[in-house]
């Protein structure tokens, strides 16, 4: 198993992930699946914007799953902060694929010189509140009800993670 930065290439298998958690998770809240296409140039967004997607990958080189950060608001004060996305793939859940994602984008977001990290968990995924938990995040702040999927309101647990010790940036 290794992490390696996501190829044009690996964007059917992304989209797959993309599209399982859209029909069946609320860690979308999207209702709409994607194609290939889509997920290429969002890859080439990300490129272009300064910002990684990596893929974890078994010894056959298949996708389980992949992950990145961006702006996590599009203002300038707010540039030294990103927010994250990680998916793996249902086969390849609880086996630590998203925990070693994690870990490799927080050691991208330091080494880009990037303050703070935020996620964006519907609050009753405890599984990925835990695990931010246990890479250091805390829990910054929770909005109720600012989402919609299955038909039921979903709330919204904001967590962040300090990457640095700066006082100024």
């Amino acid at each position: 198993m290794q992490i390696r930065t996501a190829t044009e290439r690996d964007a059917e298998t992304i989209a797959e992930i993309y599209n399982d958690a859209v029909l069946n998770t609320t860690a979308i809240w999207n209702e709409n699946k994607v194609d290939f296409l889509n997920r290429i140039k969002w890859m080439r967004d990300r490129h272009d914007a300064g910002f990684p997607v990596i893929v974890f990958v078994d010894v056959d080189d298949s996708v389980l799953g992949y992950a990145s950060y961006g702006d996590w608001r599009p203002w300038d004060g707010y540039r030294h902060t990103v927010e994250h996305s990680v998916y793996v793939h249902k086969s390849a859940q609880g086996r630590g694929a998203g925990k070693a994602l994690m870990e490799e984008l927080i050691r991208l977001a330091t080494d880009q010189g990037k303050h703070v990290m935020v996620a964006g968990i519907e609050s009753e995924n405890v599984a990925s509140i835990s695990l931010h938990k246990k890479l250091g995040f805390t829990e910054a702040g929770r909005i109720s009800e600012v989402g919609t999927k299955f038909g039921r309101w979903l709330d919204l647990t904001f967590m962040q993670l300090r990457l640095d010790t700066r006082e100024q940036p």
